[in-house]
């Protein structure tokens, strides 16, 4: 195998200089780095990370942080952070932080603290938590994908809008009984979850209906959606005929338990989804699309800006999630609506 010596010979320059041009260490000129480049091309040299880091000061190593890594969500990020971070021969370490768990304080606590990264990625840190803050303490570049706060470069799509933008197409089709499912679980539920239902309550109100707002709340999952899409549709004279769910999951619930009441999606609730999960073209749900691997390669890039300029300023990135129709939704049937008044839904909204 070449060694640095080898690629230095081949090219005509000491290993200092060859070191230089292979790194981005110092100064070469560019003729010599090219020069240089292609002979370690020539002779298939390819420089160790130890090397590497003790010309440039770096680990090449980012660190990434996140509560799950066998959700869709998250899986798609890590996706597509990692796929960048091959492109650029990068390492990562993966730190599998779920909440609530003596193994999340340890990760914020003492390996994070270690610092054997050149900068470090958190995906769906939760600003009530301050853990953002801790992150901050050591001292490396930090970009942020959903959550986070002020203090450093966020990646996420504009969650308020979603959801917006999914109960506006419900009311085009003319629905007014719409009902807002997922989140809500537990004392500290996501602030992401927060933001759709605040998008849905404004797109409701500014159409002149906030006394028709229901919030149904729900685990943020597929089993989570089926159990509250169950007891939301089971009562006929409560029923919605339209469903704004906090994501595609909890959607595929609402729809699976809408089927096994006899209830037809769409002719009789139209249901709209955010995420355009996996799932979503299966059950041709009508959705708000992100794209999370594009998130993941756009923390990676902005990360890596980071750390070539620790300068520079935060960047608050907010991405508009694209609306797919599918086969989901359709415009309301006014005389086959099941609700009976507004009355009937401000009962059955939570406090």
């Amino acid at each position: 195998m070449a060694g640095i010596a080898d690629v230095a010979a081949r090219a005509g320059v000491s290993k200092a200089t060859a070191s230089r041009a292979l790194t981005g260490s110092g100064y070469v000129s560019d003729a010599t780095r090219q020069r240089v480049r292609a002979a370690a091309d020539e002779l298939g040299y390819v420089p160790s990370t130890s090397a590497v880091s003790l010309a440039t000061g770096r680990t090449q190593n980012v660190g990434v942080v996140m509560p799950y890594v066998n959700r869709w969500f998250f899986a798609e990020v890590l996706e597509g952070i990692q796929q960048a971070l091959l492109e650029q021969g990068m390492d990562l370490t993966l730190y599998d932080a779920k909440p609530g768990t003596p193994g999340r304080e340890r990760i914020f606590g003492d390996f994070l603290a270690r610092k054997r990264f050149d900068g470090l990625i958190a995906v769906g840190l939760e600003p009530q938590n301050h853990e953002l803050e801790q992150l901050l303490q050591i001292g490396r570049p930090i970009v942020s994908v959903v959550g986070g706060g002020e203090d450093a470069s966020l990646i996420a799509i504009d969650d308020d809008y979603a959801a917006r933008r999914a109960t506006e197409h419900l009311l085009g089709l003319g629905h007014t009984a719409i009902a807002f499912l997922g989140g809500g679980i537990g004392p500290h539920w996501a602030h992401v979850d927060r933001q759709r239902l605040s998008g849905y309550e404004s797109a409701m109100a500014e159409a002149g209906i906030a006394d028709r707002i229901r919030h149904v709340r729900s685990d943020v999952s597929l089993p989570g959606g089926y159990e509250s899409a169950v007891d939301l549709l089971g009562d006929p004279r409560r029923r919605p005929t339209a469903i704004v769910a906090v994501c595609d999951e909890v959607a595929v619930g609402a729809i699976i338990a809408a089927r096994r009441l006899g209830i037809h999606v769409p002719g009789d609730l139209s249901v709209v989804g955010i995420d355009d999960h996996e799932y979503a073209e299966m059950f041709s749900l009508t959705t708000l699309q992100q794209v999370p691997r594009e998130q993941g390669r756009a923390a990676v890039e902005m990360l890596l800006a980071h750390i070539a300029d620790p300068e520079r300023p935060v960047a608050n990135v907010r991405m508009h999630a694209r609306l797919i129709v599918r086969s989901t939704t359709t415009a309301v049937d006014a005389q086959s609506s099941a609700v009976l008044d507004a009355d009937l839904i401000r009962d059955s909204a939570p406090d």
